[in-house]
């Protein structure tokens, strides 16, 4: 189980890497919140003399509002260097990635908002967001428990699954989805809709199938292949091979941030009975 560790460490470090280039390079949902007048427009009139409509076209407003994203993403530098190197970290210092780990939940609340409150939009970031408090859980522990293995396996299955929701069509099917699809294969649109539709239903059995022991192994081994291949494909989608760099620049952060939904697999698939 010291490889579950590994790949757990790993895992955490990518998605704490992966947010921070996204938060310090691109953008986060941040005025999803902060831009809702509902939400906001009380607070606004509470803490300063700027009516909504100032508030919404004030530059020091947004300027502020960069801030805090920079903010946070580089707070999601220092998390991913701390969990690389944990064994040299005091106890405090390596604490501070449950508060990334908060910061991952409340990332997730904002996609789940920004995407009109979808309860699958939010459980699909079930396993990035749990790895700090996972991995910190067994860097602590050390032994790897029955439950630890049942609630690892429990946020694996749930960002299967809500990940299938959207490629069946329980949610509209992504248009990222059927673009990725139709790039990497050449198909049709309709054939790449049907795929699609056959890829999250094995979504859905396979996030049954690694709770039983007979079929865990081939199941986990599924997800490590499947999750490294939706992961790959934000990258290897529309590569451009004449400006590497730029196209690397643009993708390969959410490569990272979805490290875990083929190591966690992996790593579990190690560490299950044989036979």
């Amino acid at each position: 189980m010291n490889r579950l560790k590994l790949f757990l460490q790993l895992s955490t470090a990518a998605v704490f890497f992966g947010r921070a280039y996204q938060h310090l390079y691109w953008d986060a949902p941040f005025r999803t919140l902060l831009w809702d007048e509902q939400i906001m427009s009380g607070i606004v009139q509470s803490f300063s003399s700027l009516s909504w409509e100032e508030y919404i076209n004030s530059m020091v407003v947004d300027d502020g509002i960069n801030a805090v994203i920079d903010g946070f993403g580089w707070f999601y530098v220092i998390c991913g260097i701390i969990t690389l190197g944990m064994k040299w970290m005091p106890r405090m210092i390596q604490r501070l990635i449950l508060l990334g780990g908060i910061g991952l939940v409340f990332l997730a609340l904002l996609l789940w908002k920004e995407k009109f409150y979808s309860v699958g939009q939010f459980f699909e970031y079930s396993l990035q967001f749990s790895l700090p408090f996972f991995f910190y859980h067994l860097w602590k522990r050390e032994k790897v428990g029955v439950k630890f293995i049942f609630w690892l396996k429990l946020a694996t299955a749930v960002t299967f699954v809500c990940h299938g929701l959207y490629a069946v069509g329980y949610y509209p099917q992504p248009v990222t989805f059927m673009n990725m699809t139709v790039e990497i294969t050449g198909w049709s649109d309709t054939i790449a809709s049907g795929f699609l539709k056959l890829m999250g239903f094995l979504d859905f059995v396979v996030a049954v199938l690694i709770f039983l022991p007979r079929t865990a192994r081939p199941a986990l081994l599924y997800m490590f292949v499947w999750g490294f291949l939706t992961a790959l494909a934000r990258i290897w989608t529309n590569f451009d091979f004449g400006n590497i760099g730029e196209h690397l620049h643009q993708t390969a952060f959410a490569f990272l941030y979805r490290v875990g939904h083929f190591l966690v697999p992996l790593g579990l698939w190690r560490g299950e009975p044989k036979g």
